[in-house]
């Protein structure tokens, strides 16, 4: 197995080294950007700044326009612009690509996480998969039809945001540029399509879940657990709670409703946190409830209809913070005609790719509230992500590359 260590600094007169897409992966995957996750975590392996100096840099270095978007302190949206033959943003068609620049943490690793390995086909390392190789795929094809300009290719532009994995909140701050029409002299109008990289086997994915999370409290009264019963144990009420919510997700939720690609929503307990020491009685407690919404179903009433059936139970004192996380689901609606061109650009390179619908949630839902069609394409398994040993097939991110330049560089209408 082969190790890869990032160079003291890329150079930005060295264009050509996007050819390279072992060299290119490795780079993305040395850089950490990892999101804190709402855990307050600070140092140099945390959050996006580093990653969007790199590739504001490879942007420049192939002569093309860029914008940066502020979303929070040290994370910023990069946004690159290819025109068309036509020369204008506001004319002809525009083509979105998106890919999230942050990764989940490197907890419980088995690996080096920003020491890529290379090992046959193989890439290791934390974001390889989610979404490091999606990445690459993009930048690559971005080099390629910078240097070909084949007639009648759409003005491209890809946007790398941040918080995917806590938020989806460079996805909003995105859409603030056309819903706002605030940059008018950089991105035009709003996009015509637009394709957002995530592992999805190189299937198109065209519907998805969305999510509805938020922290849950029970309160009791602290005491001396020498004598307990002058206390009221907070975790003893959470227990209630969550046996509750185990019946509620197995028996309730799926009955709720049904997607034909997406199948029926879910429920899950996340964590759970309490207490301040073992001879203390606990005051309170918290857990996390993620609910998985499938498309058309209401993110408020979700979350009302769990709240009521909690403050139902008797004995138990309970109260629920706002969710921190509205996403709602990828609905195939709109984007049939979309799904349809990038499947056969993915055929027209000789992979069976189709159309589906998947568990989880990407930026795609977000993108597409806004009326673009979206889909979502790119390398490697969901399976893979945010795994102690995550990896990514090399091919797999070579032959992404090739269906989003096939699709970038074919003529087409319906878009």
């Amino acid at each position: 197995m082969l190790g890869y260590r990032l160079k003291p600094r890329f150079d930005p007169q060295d264009a050509r080294k996007l050819l390279n897409l072992t060299e290119t992966l490795c780079e993305l995957i040395a850089i950490p950007s990892v999101n804190p996750m709402g855990r307050g975590l600070r140092g140099p392996e945390y959050l996006e700044s580093r990653l969007t100096e790199y590739l504001e840099s490879v942007f420049r270095s192939l002569g093309l326009p860029t914008l940066r978007q502020a979303v929070a302190a040290q994370r910023e949206n990069i946004l690159v612009r290819l025109d068309s033959d036509r020369g204008s943003a506001s004319e002809g068609r525009l083509l979105l690509w998106e890919v999230h620049q942050d990764t989940v943490p490197v907890d419980n690793m088995t690996i080096a996480p920003f020491l890529p390995q290379v090992d046959g086909n193989r890439v290791y390392g934390r974001g390889s998969c989610d979404v490091k190789g999606g990445m690459a795929a993009m930048l690559l094809a971005l080099h390629r039809l910078t240097e070909t300009r084949p007639p009648g290719m759409p003005t491209l532009v890809l946007a790398c945001t941040v918080n995917e994995e806590h938020g989806f909140s460079g996805a909003a701050e995105l859409t603030r540029l056309w819903e706002e029409d605030s940059i008018t002299d950089f991105l035009g109008r709003r996009p015509d399509a637009c394709v957002v990289a995530e592992p999805t086997d190189l299937q198109t994915v065209v519907s998805h879940k969305g999510a509805v999370r938020w922290k849950c409290h029970t309160w009791g009264q602290s005491a001396h657990s020498s004598q307990p019963q002058q206390g009221s144990n907070a975790i003893y009420q959470m227990g209630k709670i969550i046996n509750s919510l185990e019946e509620y997700a197995q028996n309730i939720v799926p009955s709720l409703a049904n997607h034909p690609l997406c199948g029926c929503p879910t429920l899950s307990v996340g964590t759970i946190l309490g207490g301040t020491s073992v001879n203390t009685v606990p005051e309170q407690c918290t857990i996390e409830i993620d609910r998985r919404l499938v498309p058309g179903e209401s993110l408020r009433e979700a979350y009302n209809h769990v709240v009521a059936r909690l403050e139902s139970l008797e004995g138990v004192n309970v109260s629920h913070d706002q969710p921190w996380l509205n996403s709602p689901g990828l609905s195939n609606a709109n984007n049939s005609e979309l799904a349809q061109a990038v499947v056969d650009a993915a055929k027209r390179q000789g992979i069976d790719c189709h159309s589906l619908g998947v568990a989880y949630g990407t930026n795609a839902a977000t993108i597409a509230q806004s009326g673009i069609p979206t889909v979502v394409f790119g390398p490697g398994s969901i399976d893979q992500a945010h795994t102690a040993d995550e990896w990514i097939d090399l091919r797999e991110v070579e032959a992404a590359s090739n269906v989003l330049y096939n699709l970038a560089a074919t003529e087409r209408s319906c878009w």
